[in-house]
């Protein structure tokens, strides 16, 4: 049963989990205070959650003795992880009582090097801050994983994969910049040129709702979004039994005016090399427009604000995806004055919604600013998290 009372919830951040390979296999929940039974029956019992069954939860678990195993019923066990300090379980009681937890079905990280004594509390794997010193082989090796390394920035995450890390936990998206920059440079030799400023233009025609067969010509010349849209469209999600789409003006039929400027939006950090990882940035971009469209329409905005929302959200991250400061990237769009604000400064109310929503461990005032209680937030989230993903699964 879902709690009844929208402030009997904890303010609850998520950073995603991701594989070597950049797909989201995870949530890393962030908790301001110890993680109780109760508490964790009510923010997994909502019906959102339910959406997200492919992934699995991180949830850090300071005090295990707060659990107790003959009490887990309703819990959806199979896809809880808890991090556990590895300084507790130096402790045989400890070590005892997780090991009842793992027999009982749950996955259990250790937080640090624990050695033999996480074997012997039923430990699977290590959840370490790679900042710092990287555990040894042999502290790896003794235990079957999967190993998450948090905090893996571009200057770990190569690191932590050699070392033997599978999973990830970071802002990944930042590690981008260089890469999308010099993909720039591959395409045609030109740089900060073409490609960068047919993009630019793309841009500027979706935000001024231009008209259709402008939108055409300029993808006509970029073979790589082209190829994106024809395939998101003739994907399963879209047409699961009509003759495949081959043109834009199909493809537009199908899609509709609202929804294709919406793909074009999110299809543009969808570039990347054919043998490469996917793109960090798609399903970070996809989550930030879900949440901020989801945001406003709470706040009873109208279809044409929700909208407004969801561009902001989308282009808070091109100053990444092009390499550019966001200065030269607004200067160069036709933006209204309060979406400008909103990615400059994050002033007004767009600003407002859009600061909330990079909080990876939300403030209680940035949600009073915009106005909601801590379930409406905890609930868009797990919105704006399963529609990102069925976009990253799409594109």
């Amino acid at each position: 049963m879902f709690a009844s009372d929208p402030k009997s919830l904890p303010l609850v951040g998520i950073k995603p989990v991701l594989d070597t390979q950049n797909h989201w296999v995870g949530l890393a929940f962030q908790l301001p205070e110890a993680v109780s039974l109760p508490t964790l029956q009510s923010l997994l019992g909502c019906p959102e959650s339910d959406a997200l069954g492919s992934l699995d939860y991180f949830i850090p678990l300071a005090d295990p003795f707060a659990l107790d195993a003959s009490q887990l019923d309703g819990l959806p066990l199979d896809r809880i992880v808890f991090t556990v300090p590895a300084a507790l379980l130096a402790d045989e009681a400890m070590q005892k009582h997780c090991k009842r937890l793992a027999d009982r079905g749950l996955r259990l990280l250790a937080d640090g090097d624990a050695g033999i004594a996480a074997v012997q509390a039923g430990i699977r794997g290590l959840d370490v801050d790679c900042t710092e010193a990287l555990p040894g082989t042999l502290a790896m090796m003794s235990l079957p994983g999967p190993h998450l390394a948090r905090n893996a920035d571009a200057t770990r995450a190569d690191a932590c994969r050699k070392a033997g890390f599978t999973l990830l936990r970071g802002e990944l998206p930042r590690a981008q910049e260089h890469e999308h920059e010099h993909e720039y440079e591959r395409d045609g030799g030109q740089g900060d040129g073409t490609s960068r400023k047919r993009l630019l233009a793309l841009l500027g025609l979706l935000a001024q709702d231009a008209d259709s067969r402008e939108l055409e010509t300029l993808l006509k010349q970029d073979p790589a979004l082209s190829f994106q849209l024809l395939k998101l469209v003739n994907s399963a999600a879209f047409a699961p039994n009509s003759n495949p789409i081959h043109n834009f003006g199909q493809a537009i039929n199908l899609l509709g005016r609202r929804q294709l400027q919406r793909w074009l939006q999110l299809l543009l950090y969808a570039r990347q090399q054919a043998d490469g990882p996917a793109n960090a940035l798609l399903p970070l971009a996809a989550l930030r427009a879900a949440q901020m469209e989801a945001l406003c329409k709470l706040r009873e905005g109208e279809r044409d604000a929700q909208d407004q929302a969801f561009l902001v959200g989308v282009f808070s991250l091109l100053d990444v995806l092009l390499a550019m400061p966001m200065t030269d990237i607004v200067s160069a769009l036709n933006l209204d004055l309060d979406v400008v604000a909103a990615l400059l400064d994050r002033s007004g109310p767009l600003g407002e919604m859009l600061a909330l929503v990079e909080m990876h461990e939300p403030q209680a005032s940035a949600l009073r600013d915009v106005g909601i209680d801590n379930e409406t937030y905890w609930r868009s989230l797990l919105q704006a998290y399963h529609w990102a993903l069925q976009v990253s699964r799409n594109v």
